[in-house]
């Protein structure tokens, strides 16, 4: 099992790294969804709906309500968003603001699927436990008005996510 992992881990940093170092009209001339590049930066390991990430990770890789780099905040299924979302968080701003680094989420130049880099998302939850977001969006130039229900985060093995996190690439870095 150890090697399994330490083999999938290495093939995800690998593809990560020929990835994000293309040049910048390569990386965003291609198509993104939201999980394969979730899987590819995190290396966390798990396939299939964005939505379906939470109930998969059971088991498999620790999960929880705190924000940590490295770790996927994994975005419910409701109307508006019946596949879910999933997001990698780079930076840790406060107990109530993160930056995530994902994919398919903004238009951006008119198109879906490109990958935003450092954007803000901010937890309006009630009770502070990371259960509703509000994220940044391009068009807008600010946070969305949605407040999108979140499970939580899937966490990363720490060296893996270290890694991920520092092949950073020339991609879209919105809220500058």
């Amino acid at each position: 099992m150890m090697r399994t992992s330490f083999w999938a881990g290495m093939a995800a940093m690998l593809l990560a790294s020929m990835t994000l170092t293309a040049t910048p009209a390569a990386a965003q001339s291609q198509y993104w969804q939201c999980a394969p590049f979730a899987r590819m930066i995190s290396g966390i390991q798990l396939f299939g709906r964005a939505a379906d990430w939470w109930a998969q990770a059971a088991g498999k890789y620790q999960r929880g309500q705190t924000p940590k780099v490295g770790s996927v905040l994994s975005f419910r299924a409701f109307r508006a968003m019946p596949a879910g979302h999933v997001a990698t968080v780079s930076e840790v701003v406060d107990a109530r603001t993160v930056k995530l680094t994902h994919a398919n989420w903004s238009i951006i130049n008119g198109r879906r699927g490109q990958v935003e880099r450092d954007v803000t998302a901010v937890d309006v939850s009630e009770a502070g436990d990371w259960s509703k977001v509000r994220v940044w969006w391009g068009p807008s130039r600010g946070l969305g008005m949605t407040a999108y229900p979140t499970n939580g985060f899937i966490y990363a093995a720490a060296e893996a996510a270290k890694a991920m996190m520092a092949t950073g690439a020339e991609m879209v870095k919105s809220d500058d």
